[in-house]
C-alpha cells in the first residue's frame, strides 16, 4: 500500500501547481562540486524552440522564503536542446560548455532552487524555507558535493517548491563529474518489437494482488519481485506510462481493506495491453511517491481477451478521512452521486477538475476565522477528488473535458455536476485522483449567466470590476511585454475585447476598477485606452474617467484603482481625494493604519445624478493579497492568510477616514479586499457602520473567486448608514471565476488552433474575478404629510375633519385619539364624551410613503347640552317623464336651513323640492341636510 497520507494532503491545491511529465523547460542536471563549481543544467523537451526571456533562477539561502539569487536567462532554446548557467568562476571544463555565466551568489548543498516561467514556479530542487543543515538526501543522491542529472525515462518536474525532497527522478554522480554537462537527452519510446518467448505459464499460482497491496499503510512485499496474474481495467501507457490490473470478482478476497488492483509502470515500452485482456507478468512491488505500484517489469504474457471487467466498487463522498480511499488504489471504482465540480483553474493545464458532492465555500466565508472555519475547511478537503485526464504532459491538446473537447463555446464550470463518474483510483503528486476509463458526462448546472440580473427600481447602477492586470503596452501598440499582464500586443488586444465586453454587459453608471495599470491619466494611458474601447463598443462618447487633480499615479505600486463613469447619467462632484499613507488615521502608536506600500490607495468620488442633487460618494478599494509577504505577519492558520492585519488596519482606516471625510454623505464602498466575508477586515467596517451588502440583503451564497477548489467572496460592496436604505439589489455576474483560466486571452502554451479554438472575444474569463453590480435608488427625500384638524362642538359631542395635507404623495389613513383612551379611524369622525371637560384630541396621519405626523387639539365640551342632528330623509315621485324629488327632512331641536341635492350625472341643485327629467336605469340621488346649529346628515336614495 502507498505511504499513510493525511487530509491535509488533499489541501494541496492543484493550483500551485502538481508535477506532471515535463513539456516545459526542465532542470536537468545539477552541478555542485568544489569551490566555486556551481551549475544548472536546463532542458527543453519540447518539439518547439523556447524563448528564455520569461524564465528566471531562483536561489533560497539558508532556509530563507526570501530569493537570494535570481538570474534571468536571455536567448532562446531548440527543441532537445540543453542551457547551462553557471558560476563564473566555475572550472574551465565547465565554463566551456556554459550559455549563461553569472558573478551573483550561487548555491550550496543547503540551498533550494527554484525554475520559474513569469513568475510561476515550474520546476525545483531543494525545499523552500527549509535548512536540512548541510544537504538534502544522502551519498550520491544529495545536493551538496555530489553531481546530480534527471533521469532521461522520469522526466517530471517538481513546481511545488515547498514539498519534501525527493530524488525519486535523479540519478547520483561524484563530486565534479561534468561529463555530462550540456549533452541531457530524455529517453524516448521505442516502437514495440516482438518480446521473446514468455516463461510464464498461465493459470499457474501467482501472488495476489490483494496480498501485494495488504491492509497497512505499504506492501508488505515492497522491493520482491512477484508473478501477477490479473485483468487490465485501463492502459494509461499514453500518459501514465503503464496500465492498471485488478484480480477478477472471484479471486478477490473478503477483507475491505486491501485493495484489489495496481498500477503496473510499463515506462518506454508499451505493452498495448486493453482493458478486458487477462495477463500475467513479472515485476517488482515498488513504493513510489506514496504509490505502491509494480515496475522493472522483467516478463509479461496475455492469457485471454474480452474478459469481464471487475465490479466496479462503490465510493461515496465525503470520507472520513482520505485513508478511506485507500483500500481502492489502483481498482475500478465508481461514485454512487452526482459530484459537483468545485475548480476547473488547471483544467487547461494539467487536465484536472476538483469534484465534491456539493460545492465548497472557503471557510472563512461562512465561519469566524480559528477553529470553526478551520473545520470547514477539513470538512470540504474530506469531500474532494480530483478527476485527472491520465495524461502527463502540460497544456494538452485537446483538453479532453468536456467531451468531445474544451473550446470557448463547449465548457464546464464551477457548480456542474459530472454524473455517474466511473474511473480508476489513483494517487499521485499528494491527491486521490479519478482516471476516467469511459466518457464523462458533465451536466450544465451552472449555465453562463447571459447578464446580471437585478431587481428593477434602481436608477443608478455601480460596478466593481478587478480588470486583471490591464497594461497597454506603451500605448501606441508597443511597449510590450509589461510588469503585467499581456506579453504581446496580440494578447492584450485579446484581453481588451473581452474587457470591454464584460463592461458593456455589465452597463453600469459607475465601475469601480482594481489592477488596472497605474501609469497616469494621459492619452496613452491604460485608463484612457479602455474608457476608448468602450465608447467604440458603445458607439458612443459615453465614458469618461476621473483623474485626481494634480497625480499622475495613485500610490507607487504598478497596479492601482481607477473611477469610469457614465457622464450622461452622472457628475463628479468635487475633486477625488485618496486615503493614503499620508494622510491616514493613526493609532495609538501614532502611526498611520492605512500602509500605502503594501495597499493600493483607497480612491473617492462623490457624484450627482444628472438633473438631481442626489448623489452617492463610491470609494474604490485593493486591499494586500493573502499570498503576499507582510514583515511580522505571519499566516496564522486561522484561515485568513498573510498580511491580515495590513488589511484590517487599513479597512479601519478607511472607516474612519470616510467618516470624517463624508459625514452626511452616502458612500459606497467597492473593491477587492482579498478577505472573506467573515474576516477581520469585513468586522472592521461593520464597527465602522458599513453593512455588507450581500448580507444586509440576505443574499444566498455569494462568490466571486475560487481558489483552491474553495468558492468566496474577496470582491465586496458595503454601504454606509446615509445609503443603506437606498440600496436597492446586489448581484455577481459569475462570467470568470467559475470558468477555466484557458479560455483566457494568454497566448503562451498553446497551439496555433487553440490560440483560435479557445478564445472568443466576450465575457467569459475576461478576469479571474467576478465583478459585483449594485441597484441604487436615489431620489429625493420624502416629505414627511402636515396633519391638520378642525373641530364642532355640540354640547359633549364633537365633530372632527382632517384637514391633513401631504405635499409629495397623498395621506392613506387618519387615527384620532380622543383624550378619554378611546380612538377612531377616518378623516370625519364624531365623538361624544360621557362628562364635562377639557380633552386632548390627537391626529396621526400616515402617507403612501410610510411616513407619519401629528398634531392635537384641546376639545371642551359640556354633558347634557347635546344639540341633535338633523335627520335627511327623500321621498321620489314619478310623474312619467319628470321625477319629483321631495325632503321630507326634520330637527327635533330645532330647524333644517339649508337641502343640498347632488346627482349620479353630476348636476346639483338646492331646495326642499327639485325635479328633474326622469332617465332609464337605476340611478342614485344624495341629499344632505344642515339645521341652525349648523349640523348636519346625509342621506342617499337608489331608484329606477
Amino acid at each position: 500500500m502507498f505511504n499513510t497520507k493525511t487530509v491535509l494532503a488533499l489541501a494541496i491545491s492543484s493550483v500551485c501547481g502538481l508535477a506532471h511529465g515535463a513539456d516545459n523547460l526542465i532542470i536537468s542536471e545539477y552541478v555542485e562540486g568544489s569551490s566555486n563549481n556551481k551549475a544548472i543544467e536546463l532542458y527543453n523537451p519540447t518539439a518547439g524552440a523556447i524563448d528564455l526571456s520569461q524564465y528566471q533562477l531562483r536561489f533560497y539561502f539558508n532556509g530563507s522564503t526570501n530569493v537570494g539569487t535570481t538570474i534571468a536567462l536571455t536567448g532562446s532554446l531548440a527543441a532537445g536542446a540543453t542551457y547551462v548557467v553557471a558560476d563564473n568562476d566555475s572550472s574551465a571544463d565547465i565554463l566551456a560548455v556554459t550559455n549563461q555565466q553569472s558573478s551573483a551568489s550561487f548555491f550550496n548543498g543547503d540551498d533550494a532552487i527554484e525554475l520559474t516561467y513569469q513568475n510561476q514556479v515550474i520546476d525545483s530542487l531543494g525545499q523552500v524555507g527549509v535548512d536540512p543543515g548541510a544537504e538534502w538526501g544522502s551519498g550520491d543522491l544529495s545536493t551538496q558535493d555530489n553531481t546530480l542529472r534527471r533521469n532521461p525515462d522520469l522526466l517530471i518536474a517538481d513546481p511545488i517548491s515547498t514539498d519534501a525532497v525527493s530524488f525519486s527522478t535523479w540519478l547520483g554522480f561524484a563530486k565534479d563529474d561534468v561529463s555530462d554537462l550540456g549533452k541531457f537527452s530524455a529517453g524516448t519510446p521505442t516502437d514495440p518489437v516482438d518480446p521473446p518467448p514468455s516463461s510464464l505459464v498461465c493459470g499457474e499460482e501467482a501472488t495476489a494482488i490483494h496480498a501485494l497491496q495488504g491492509a497497512g499503510a505499504s506492501s508488505p512485499l515492497n522491493g520482491q519481485t512477484l508473478v501477477v496474474e490479473a485483468v487490465v481495467v485501463s492502459n494509461q501507457e499514453a500518459g501514465l506510462k503503464g496500465i492498471f490490473v485488478q484480480m477478477a470478482d472471484n479471486e478477490a478476497d473478503s477483507d475491505p481493506q486491501t485493495s484489489e488492483g495496481v498500477f503496473v509502470y510499463t515506462g518506454t515500452a508499451p505493452t498495448a495491453y486493453v482493458a478486458g485482456d487477462r495477463i500475467r507478468l513479472k515485476a517488482k512491488v515498488t513504493e513510489y511517491q506514496g504509490l505502491t505500484e509494480l515496475t522493472t517489469l522483467s516478463d509479461h504474457k496475455l492469457c485471454a481477451t474480452g474478459q469481464t471487467l471487475p465490479t466496479a466498487a462503490l465510493v461515496t463522498l465525503p470520507v472520513n478521512s482520505s485513508d478511506d480511499f485507500e483500500p481502492f488504489e489502483g481498482m475500478r471504482v465508481r461514485f454512487s452521486q452526482d459530484l459537483v465540480v468545485n475548480e476547473v483553474y488547471n483544467l487547461g493545464r494539467y487536465g484536472e477538475i476538483s469534484l465534491g458532492s456539493q460545492r465548497h465555500f472557503i471557510g472563512t466565508q461562512v465561519a469566524a476565522p480559528g477553529a470553526d472555519a478551520l473545520a470547514v475547511s477539513a470538512a470540504n478537503q474530506r469531500d474532494s477528488i480530483l478527476l485527472d485526464d491520465g495524461l502527463t504532459a502540460q497544456n494538452p491538446d485537446p483538453v479532453q473535458f468536456p467531451a468531445p473537447g474544451l473550446s470557448a463555446s463547449n465548457t464546464v464550470r464551477v457548480g456542474d455536476k459530472a454524473t455517474s463518474l466511473t474511473g480508476v483510483m489513483h494517487y499521485g503528486f499528494n491527491l486521490y485522483r479519478i482516471m476516467p476509463i469511459e466518457t464523462v458526462n458533465f451536466v450544465a448546472e451552472n449555465p453562463r449567466p447571459v447578464a446580471p440580473t437585478l431587481v428593477e427600481g434602481g436608477n443608478l447602477k455601480v460596478a466593481s470590476f478587478n480588470v486583471l492586470n490591464y497594461f497597454n503596452g506603451d500605448g501606441q501598440g508597443a511597449g510590450f511585454p509589461t510588469a503585467r499582464g499581456a506579453n504581446t500586443l496580440s494578447e492584450f488586444e485579446r484581453q481588451k475585447a473581452k474587457i470591454v465586453s464584460a463592461m458593456v454587459g455589465i452597463s453600469a453608471d459607475v465601475f469601480g476598477l482594481m489592477e488596472i495599470e497605474n501609469d497616469g491619466f494621459g492619452a496613452n494611458s491604460a485608463i484612457a485606452d479602455l474608457v476608448a474601447g468602450l465608447n467604440a463598443a458603445v458607439g458612443e462618447a459615453r465614458y469618461a474617467y476621473i483623474a485626481p487633480t494634480g497625480m499622475n499615479a495613485i500610490g507607487t505600486d504598478a497596479i492601482t484603482v481607477g473611477l469610469i463613469y457614465r457622464s450622461d447619467k452622472v457628475t463628479p462632484q468635487g475633486a477625488a481625494r485618496i486615503l493614503s499613507s499620508a494622510n491616514s488615521p493613526l493609532d495609538s502608536d501614532q502611526q498611520p493604519l492605512f500602509d500605502d506600500s503594501k495597499n493600493r490607495p483607497m480612491l473617492t468620488q462623490a457624484f450627482s445624478v444628472n438633473g438631481s442633487e442626489e448623489g452617492v460618494v463610491v470609494a474604490v478599494n485593493h486591499l494586500k493579497s493573502k499570498g503576499s509577504e507582510c514583515a511580522g505577519e505571519p499566516d496564522l492558520n486561522d484561515g485568513q492568510g498573510n498580511c491580515n492585519i495590513t488589511r484590517t488596519r487599513a479597512a479601519t482606516a478607511a472607516g474612519q477616514w470616510i467618516s470624517e471625510q463624508y459625514p452626511d454623505q452616502g458612500v459606497l464602498l467597492i473593491g477587492d479586499l482579498n478577505a472573506y466575508a467573515k474576516e477581520d477586515p469585513l468586522t472592521a467596517l461593520g464597527n465602522a457602520g458599513f453593512s455588507e451588502l450581500f448580507a444586509k440583503l440576505e443574499k444566498p451564497n455569494p462568490y466571486s473567486y475560487v481558489f483552491s477548489a474553495e468558492s468566496g467572496q474577496l470582491d465586496h460592496a458595503l454601504a454606509n448608514a446615509a445609503l443603506v436604505d437606498k440600496v436597492v439589489d446586489v448581484t455577481q455576474w459569475h462570467i470568470n471565476t467559475d470558468e477555466p483560466r484557458v479560455l483566457d486571452y494568454n497566448e503562451e502554451f498553446k497551439t496555433p488552433a487553440q490560440i483560435q479554438d479557445l478564445f472568443a472575444s466576450d465575457a467569459y474569463r475576461s478576469s479571474d474575478h467576478d465583478p459585483v453590480v449594485i441597484s441604487l435608488l436615489l431620489e429625493a427625500e420624502k416629505v414627511a404629510p402636515v396633519a391638520s384638524f378642525t373641530q364642532v362642538v355640540n354640547g359633549a359631542a364633537v365633530q372632527l375633519t382632517s384637514t391633513s395635507t401631504d405635499s409629495d404623495g397623498q395621506i392613506v389613513s387618519a387615527e384620532w385619539s380622543f383624550g378619554d383612551n378611546t380612538v377612531a379611524v377616518g378623516e370625519v369622525v364624531t365623538h361624544s364624551y360621557s362628562q364635562s371637560g377639557e380633552y386632548l384630541v390627537t391626529l396621526t396621519v400616515t402617507d403612501n410613503d410610510g411616513l407619519t405626523h401629528s398634531t392635537s387639539q384641546m376639545v371642551t365640551v359640556v354633558a347634557g347640552n347635546v344639540k341633535q342632528p338633523p335627520v335627511a330623509q327623500i321621498q321620489r315621485i314619478n310623474l312619467w317623464l319628470v321625477d319629483m324629488f321631495i325632503s321630507t327632512s326634520y330637527d327635533t331641536d330645532g330647524v333644517i336651513k339649508q337641502h343640498k341635492w347632488t346627482f349620479d350625472n353630476g348636476t346639483r341643485a338646492n331646495g326642499q323640492v327639485v325635479l328633474r327629467l326622469a332617465r332609464r336605469g337605476q340611478h342614485t340621488v344624495e341629499l344632505t341636510v344642515k339645521d341652525n346649529d349648523k349640523l348636519t346628515d346625509t342621506t342617499t336614495l337608489t331608484y329606477r
